[in-house]
């Protein structure tokens, strides 16, 4: 009897260990073109037959500097499945995904993604290409998978080998004029993850509002953080107010909280604190560092104020030690100092910013913003860092080390690469993406131009007039959201998506590759995809073809 019975326990193992379907069944299954609906578009893709089958049996195998990617890979499966996926040795028995790092591979952002019926291989050249093959696999999941599970989920075989064109893919956020919460901030990182975007840029401090918590200076946020009121819409003259108080900062312990998160999902974030110019929230805070213009106060309304930092010691020791607290919160190699729409009336009238043109010989007060300029860069050269800035920071001299960001156009990109100075393309033309997408008269209030996806689609980061020596120094394009007119997170998400997929490709896909046609039916899938995450989508692409 006892025979008989361990044979029963022993056949019941065996079948509860099998799965619901034999793997072999997938093996011969046809795909099509449209199995494959991955934004941005890989540079290399074989479509093959076979779909390998998730079940209970499937584990993922991988190295333990790759364990955040494996555990984020299981909790992905796990939920789109309906199983409780596993870790496992490599080549344990079982439905293996095994997840590798091949330092063979020549693009430090490069991997390789292979599907067939009976294994899936992700190899990245470090663990950021390893995340990036994630990224392609989770595009060819069904995209309600993002919240429910699929049952006898399938992934269609395939051979990928993908490299990023651009080693700079940016989305932008302001955070001055309207706050947004810590959890949208990570729901904004997390888009910008799933587009494999690798850098996030963001506006922090800003006329209407100082959004960073500085402990050598509260008042920065106990004053500067706060504005008495805000301006309706774009009641200008006469001037309208909403009469309701706005404040609110990121305290240090959240910075690094948010730091952490974007740097596990390869995204590096790039603060920027804005000077000359752009500084009244500052100026309310310390009016000392202003030109003897005060009393300041936060703006209540949008544009640009003729109130800048005054050229003083007083206020370089101020922006480096506001700069210092900076870079103890942001490991980034880079921090974004503005030097964008700082008008000189001030200094023209200031006795005292004459005597520091006069002290170090300058010509005008365009090459004294290039000597505050040069003066910051110098210091955070010292600490190990490089400064970006606006491309007004090319008048009067580009400082030494600066890259620029070119977004009064690509002149100014053309013009810093022509110098030997690296570029990010961020032209308002293209890449602004406060700017209206369809008529004005069915959109929310926005700042103004005319943006929709198949324009964004369009453009590309080195312009033909470049030399070819020259073209290298184009490290990418960026989207920028200045938020103005966006005071809600759905607003915000409205207005990048789908611009932010199209960007993506941009950045990503090799030129010749780029196909508009192919990238509106993939585009069609994603929305889905927005869809099943909660994302708001501005709808006109998807209506309208031609947009």
């Amino acid at each position: 009897m006892k025979r008989k019975f361990y044979l029963v326990v022993l056949i019941t193992l065996i079948f509860s260990c099998a799965p619901n379907k034999s793997y072999e069944e997938f093996k011969t299954v046809k795909n099509t073109k449209d199995d494959y609906p991955i934004i941005p578009l890989p540079e290399k893709m074989q479509i093959n037959e076979g779909r390998f089958l998730i079940d209970k049996n499937t584990s993922v195998a991988a190295a333990d500097s790759l364990n955040w990617e494996a555990d984020y890979l299981v909790n992905m499966l796990s939920q789109a499945s309906g199983f409780e996926l596993n870790r496992s040795e490599e080549h344990a028995q079982g439905h293996q995904i095994i997840l590798k790092v091949d330092s063979s591979i020549k693009n430090p952002e490069g991997y390789k993604l292979d599907i067939s019926y009976n294994g899936i291989k992700i190899i990245g050249a470090t663990a950021a290409g390893v995340f990036y093959g994630i990224q392609s696999l989770r595009m060819l999941l069904p995209p309600s998978s993002e919240k429910e599970a699929i049952s006898d989920l399938t992934l269609p075989a395939v051979s990928i080998d993908d490299a990023p064109r651009f080693p700079y893919r940016g989305m932008h956020l302001d955070v001055g004029r309207h706050l947004f919460s810590t959890t949208f901030i990570k729901k904004y990182i997390d888009l910008l993850a799933l587009h494999k975007m690798n850098r996030f840029h963001w506006h922090l401090t800003e006329d209407q509002g100082w959004r960073i918590e500085i402990k050598k200076y509260p008042k920065l946020t106990e004053v500067g953080s706060r504005r008495k009121e805000t301006i309706v819409g774009k009641n200008f003259d006469p001037y309208k107010s909403d009469g309701q108080a706005y404040k609110g900062y990121y305290t240090q312990d959240q910075i690094k909280d948010i730091v952490a998160y974007a740097q596990k999902r390869q995204i590096v974030i790039i603060p920027e604190i804005e000077m000359p110019g752009h500084a009244l929230a500052a100026l309310a805070a310390y009016p000392e560092l202003g030109n003897d213009t005060g009393p300041y106060e936060v703006a209540t309304k949008w544009g640009v104020f003729p109130q800048i930092f005054a050229p003083k010691e007083t206020t370089f020791k101020f922006l480096e030690d506001v700069l210092t607290e900076v870079m103890d919160l942001f490991p980034s190699k880079y921090i974004h100092i503005g030097g964008d729409e700082a008008p000189k009336k001030e200094w023209e009238e200031s006795a005292q910013a004459q005597e520091v043109i006069k002290r170090e010989g300058l010509k005008n007060e365009h090459e004294l913003q290039s000597y505050f300029i040069q003066r910051i860069e110098k210091f955070l050269n010292k600490n190990g860092r490089m400064i970006i800035g606006w491309d007004e920071i090319l008048e009067g001299g580009l400082a030494p080390n600066a890259t620029v960001m070119s977004w009064r156009g690509i002149e100014g990109g053309i013009e810093a690469a022509q110098m030997g100075h690296d570029v990010i393309m961020t032209p308002g033309s293209h890449m602004y993406f406060d700017h209206y997408q369809a008529d004005p008269k069915n959109e929310p209030l926005a700042i103004g131009g005319y943006t929709p996806v198949k324009k964004v689609y369009s453009f590309e980061p080195i312009p033909d007039a470049l030399p070819a020596s020259k073209k290298d120094r184009i490290l990418g394009a960026q989207g920028n959201v200045w938020t103005e007119y966006m005071k809600t997170p759905d607003h915000v998400e409205y207005m990048v998506l789908p611009r932010m997929s199209a960007l993506a490709e941009v950045d990503w896909t090799p030129r010749g590759m780029k196909d508009w046609d192919g990238f509106k039916t993939r585009l069609f899938q994603l929305k889905e995809r927005y869809e099943a995450l909660g994302y708001t989508y501005a709808s006109h692409i998807f209506e309208d073809v031609d947009q």
